[in-house]
């Protein structure tokens, strides 16, 4: 079960750095509320169908406390995510959410009790390590460089807020699916967020609201990819540590840096693909400490 999980995730890896692609291409016509509404209401539309073919839960408070925090903490990190795609390169942001890890070193022992081993605290260095070489064509300018440029940087800077609330999301996740089922907890994650964004677009952007439904064909991808992710994802935590699940799913780093240099024509590529990799191996440290 734990090497099915470790599939699904993978799978979830992969998945997420098409979204990635498809977003930094969206966001260069239609605003990133849109965009995250967009994601979370045509995720609805595709996991509608398997509501046919299971039964819903008995939900307890714990269900209902899970969603209400995991669903305000997605809220904020849909919009923060898509702002970091658009402020800088994807090769460049994205690799910022290996540092999930790092923090979920702190919060899953609070919020579940899973405890990494020493060999932990290897992997964090390597996810430090792997964000140094980002950006070090700046080291010639100081040693320091290449951290200030990431803090400089819009885009890295709110990646890093993201990894901070997934590191807390991510526990909820899986007391959510503890308490439920995997496509039940996904729908109702994705239900809470689009009806908290429904009256603000309504209400603040009610003009590029419209492209919503003038551009469906364009957005109807969004709720593919996030709807194959998130079962992939709830999936695999239910079979194995969270820790392992959201580690594996960090190889979409991988991906992405790849995507931002073959679509995007993105530079330093060598940098970002070896900073990349050093982290993911971070990630990996931490998974199997």
């Amino acid at each position: 079960m734990i090497y099915l999980g470790l599939f699904l995730a993978l799978l979830t890896a992969f998945t997420t750095s098409l979204l990635d692609v498809l977003s930094k291409r969206t966001l260069k016509t239609v605003n990133e509320y849109v965009v995250a509404f967009s994601v979370r209401f045509y995720t609805l539309f595709f996991l509608l169908p398997f509501f046919f073919f299971l039964e819903i839960p008995a939900l307890n408070n714990t269900f209902w406390f899970a969603l209400l925090i995991n669903g305000l903490l997605n809220l904020v990190t849909s919009i923060l995510y898509l702002k970091a795609l658009k402020a800088s390169d994807l090769s460049l942001s994205v690799p910022l959410v290996t540092f999930t890890p790092f923090f979920l070193l702190i919060t899953s022992p609070l919020l579940v009790g899973e405890i990494p081993t020493a060999l932990g605290m290897v992997g964090v260095f390597c996810i430090v390590m792997g964000s140094y070489v980002l950006n070090l064509r700046q080291k010639k300018a100081h040693p320091l460089a290449p951290f200030r440029a990431l803090l400089k940087e819009r885009g890295p800077r709110l990646m890093l807020c993201v990894a901070f609330l997934w590191s807390i999301s991510s526990n909820f996740d899986k007391i959510g699916v503890q308490n439920s089922s995997p496509i039940f907890w996904s729908f109702m994650v994705n239900l809470f967020i689009v009806l908290l964004l429904f009256p603000y677009l309504i209400l603040k952007t009610r003009e590029e609201f419209q492209v919503f439904s003038i551009e469906w064909k364009k957005l109807l991808p969004f709720g593919a990819l996030n709807a194959s992710a998130a079962f992939f994802q709830m999936t695999a935590v239910s079979l194995t540590l969270v820790t392992y699940v959201i580690s594996v799913k960090r190889l979409s780093v991988v991906f992405s840096v790849f995507w931002g240099y073959l679509l995007f024509k993105e530079e330093g590529i060598k940098e970002r693909l070896l900073g990349s990799l050093v982290m993911v191996g971070g990630v990996v440290l931490i998974a199997f400490s």
